[in-house]
């Protein structure tokens, strides 16, 4: 899961290593991006194999190359939709961090000088509902 989805199987084996051979409290990092749930489902299973019980999630940056974010047919939409798939189908096994954003995301102003108040609230709202989903 590295910037912009480049890549996995690197998160994996680092993650696994820090909290099997270090005993280093691991968080492993979930994006939504270039990635499909099979993927997601199968990387919460070596995570919980080796131990690692803290997850962060992200929706991610959009890959190299793209301006724009775009779902991943077979993936999820949001950091939401992944917090609520992990908690849906391994409970509290995990501890899930997210991403909250005190100034606001920077795709609520890029090109302007700083946030609406509106765009604002869209965001904290938004905060809310990782947190509903099951966000720790």
């Amino acid at each position: 899961w590295g910037a912009g989805g480049s890549t996995t199987d690197l998160t994996l084996e680092l993650s696994s290593n820090f909290q099997q051979q270090f005993c280093l409290e691991t968080q492993m990092h979930l994006t939504c991006t270039n990635i499909e749930k099979d993927s997601v489902t199968a990387a919460l299973k070596t995570a919980k194999e080796n131990g690692i019980r803290n997850i962060l999630c992200l929706r991610g940056d959009p890959p190299h190359g793209q301006e724009k974010w775009e779902v991943t047919e077979g993936g999820f939409a949001n950091a939401v939709d992944l917090v609520k798939y992990i908690r849906q189908t391994h409970g509290d096994t995990f501890g899930i961090a997210v991403a909250g954003y005190p100034e606001g995301h920077i795709d609520h102003f890029k090109d302007l000088p700083e946030i609406t108040p509106e765009a604002y609230k869209k965001d904290l709202q938004y905060l809310k509902d990782k947190v509903d989903a099951g966000a720790d």
